[in-house]
């Protein structure tokens, strides 16, 4: 029982309810890949793009700000935030319904798919928001257990009704947009029910508090748009220029990137912390020591698995999302991805360091900067080479881009070499690896 206690803790709920989100969502994108046309594989990804780049307007205006007053506060005050929250969130809502309504009645094209999307978007959009809100008072609240057992409602769920459409032979865009839509308002009527989502704060609100909150969220709702945008730029602009089918095939390894993510991510929570606390004690060494030390770890310890993904990239793509993609265009785009992948340890911990030192703004500046380079790169790689394989190029000089930024405003600030990253990276892995082994035959030798 001590065991699992030592285990079972906030750290690794919080890990895996980051994991949950991004592995249940490839087990339903392999699920429709394999029984959905191309063309309507493809529709349904930039369903997704397009939701997911309102839900992170909504998110990054509310979420931090939620967050940031809700939390170690009295019942009072947490109520008057939970309620201000709400009313803010249905203000979001219909403001991007209006606009929805705008598109339903001037939208002239001939495409189904198109005009569901249009259809549906305002109804999933308000069926979300009751979950949302739930998770961010949840993670306020660091009730990871709680959140962790959400998303695994929500996913799951609509796991679920995937797995039952392909069964009973009905998989098809239109009935996997209305499962998402029945999973989003069962999800959302649990959080209800239980009273995670404290829908009754409603009447808590306050106007000083939902003007305090919106004039929060507007300075991060920006860095949160922007570094949406440079991941889903290159769907958009697929979208324009080639058929459904082929965004698809991009899709695939774009998506598989977020295995990369998992690692990333807990070693961004456990990082946060450290860091903040050393910025509170003006120890600019130790904000260092600690940004080279997780960088430099993820960044060698993602260079074998990078020769390895590039090596298999057919195998893996065949095995997670079926044979007609195997030997698609996919396999080369992934190992394209694979040249730059080692960058993103040392471009996000930039990125979260110039945040913690408190010059956001200038984290905000390397988004952008790697945003245009993007866009303009995606249109020279489709001028120069007509094909995927231009956009999937165009993204290292992108990445690039925002390292040697982030290098350049960082050491404005901080004492540091590129290579130290390397160097100590390499040297704290060894060592956690030695101390790995180390207890392993310790373990070992007891058991004989």
């Amino acid at each position: 029982m001590s065991f699992l206690k030592k285990v079972i803790n906030k750290h690794t709920l919080s890990l895996a309810s980051n994991a949950i989100m991004p592995v249940l969502g490839m087990a339903i994108l392999s699920l429709m890949a394999r029984y959905l046309s191309k063309a309507d594989f493809g529709d349904y990804i930039f369903f997704l793009i397009v939701f997911t780049l309102a839900d992170t307007f909504r998110t990054g205006f509310m979420q931090t700000s939620l967050i940031k007053f809700y939390a170690g506060t009295d019942k009072t005050r947490a109520a008057n935030i939970a309620g201000s929250a709400w009313y803010l969130g249905f203000m979001i809502v219909l403001a991007f319904g209006i606009g929805n309504l705008l598109m339903y009645f001037f939208y002239f094209g001939n495409n189904p798919n198109m005009f569901m999307i249009i259809k549906w978007f305002s109804a999933i959009f308000f069926c979300t928001l009751p979950a949302a809100i739930a998770m961010w008072i949840l993670q306020a609240e660091e009730r990871f257990d709680k959140l962790f057992l959400l998303q695994l409602i929500n996913q799951g769920g609509f796991f679920v009704l995937i797995l039952l459409l392909i069964i009973f032979h009905q998989a098809s865009f239109q009935n996997a947009l209305y499962s998402y839509l029945i999973n989003n308002i069962v999800s959302s009527i649990i959080t209800i029910i239980i009273g995670w989502s404290k829908v009754k704060t409603i009447s808590s609100k306050s106007w000083a508090s939902i003007k305090e909150l919106a004039h929060f969220g507007k300075f991060s709702v920006g860095t949160s748009i922007s570094s949406y945008l440079l991941r889903s730029s290159d769907t958009f602009i697929i979208k324009m220029m080639f058929p459904s089918e082929l965004l698809a095939v991009y899709y695939i390894p774009q998506r598989l990137m977020e295995i990369f993510e998992i690692p990333l991510r807990a070693f961004i929570a456990t990082a946060l912390p450290v860091m903040s606390a050393a910025v509170h004690r003006e120890d600019k060494r130790y904000v260092s020591y600690i940004m080279k030390k997780y960088a430099g770890m993820l960044t060698i310890a993602l260079i074998p698995i990078a020769i390895v993904s590039f090596i298999a990239a057919d195998l893996i793509i065949g095995l997670l999302f079926g044979g007609k993609y195997q030997h698609s265009d996919a396999g080369n785009i992934f190992r394209i991805f694979m040249c730059f992948v080692m960058l993103l340890p040392i471009d996000r911990f930039f990125g979260i360091t110039l945040d913690i030192i408190g010059k956001p703004q200038l984290n905000m500046i390397k988004v952008f900067i790697m945003l245009t380079v993007n866009v303009i790169g995606d249109f020279a790689g489709i001028f120069i080479f007509h094909n995927l394989y231009g956009v999937a190029i165009a993204s290292i000089f992108t990445f690039f881009s925002g390292a040697i930024f982030g290098y350049w405003a960082l050491k404005k600030h901080l004492e540091f070499k590129i290579g130290d990253i390397f160097k100590l990276g390499y040297i704290e892995l060894m060592e956690l690896l030695g101390l790995l082994y180390q207890k392993l035959r310790k373990k070992e030798l007891k058991q004989d």
